[in-house]
């Protein structure tokens, strides 16, 4: 698949040849499903906790005699069915993670990328750069390449550069960027656009390719 390169203006400087093994993969919706529903499950921290009646603190005197007050018999007043008391099949911490093999991941990337490709969601740039950290220059910018589209910005190393353009897009609710190493499925089927400078473009064809 051949695609544009353009620059940060928009303007078209060259083409390149975008990998079928990556870019025009078998597009698999349930292999990015299980991916995703693994990514977000991984996210959950699983420490929600509540206290059952033998974690609450008190209730151990007997709040009234067994027989002869008309009342129904109560042991403590910690029981669930008492104000205050502790509660019963509520959450507690548990793992949620799930496993899925290098492979698959890759696979389901690879889908992703096919299908944003398709889409014609994938935009080649010569290179990220601007000269100072300012938001109004990255929302030109991403204007320019993206148009009214949300976008990810993958970022192909940490370097000065690439650092003035992560500060210039943090306060873009509709832009995000993204270190190539953490490429996820997640971000990529959150966003319409995917920016690409060459540099990363080359970084992921020898993670996926």
């Amino acid at each position: 698949m051949e695609v544009k390169v353009v620059n940060m203006q928009g303007r078209k400087v060259d083409t390149v040849e975008l990998p079928v093994n990556i870019f025009e993969a078998p597009i698999n919706v349930d292999l990015m499903h299980q991916a995703y529903v693994r990514q977000m499950a991984n996210a959950r921290l699983g420490t929600h906790k509540t206290k059952s009646r033998g974690e609450v603190r008190g209730g151990g005197r007997k709040p009234w005699r067994q027989k002869g007050t008309g009342r129904a018999r109560q042991g403590t007043t910690r029981s669930p069915i008492w104000v205050g008391g502790g509660k019963v099949h509520t959450p507690r911490p548990r793992d949620y993670s799930k496993k899925m093999p290098v492979k698959m991941r890759r696979a389901a990337l690879r889908s992703a990328l096919s299908a944003k490709a398709a889409e014609d969601g994938i935009v080649i740039v010569k290179e990220m750069k601007l000269k100072e950290p300012k938001t109004r220059l990255m929302a030109e910018a991403l204007q320019k390449l993206a148009g009214d589209a949300s976008a990810l910005i993958v970022v192909p190393v940490k370097d000065e550069n690439y650092r003035v353009v992560e500060l210039s897009a943090r306060n873009l609710p509709q832009a995000k960027t993204l270190n190539v190493r953490y490429l996820n499925i997640r971000d990529l089927l959150n966003y319409d656009k995917v920016i690409l400078p060459l540099q990363a473009l080359d970084a992921i064809v020898e993670h996926l390719g």
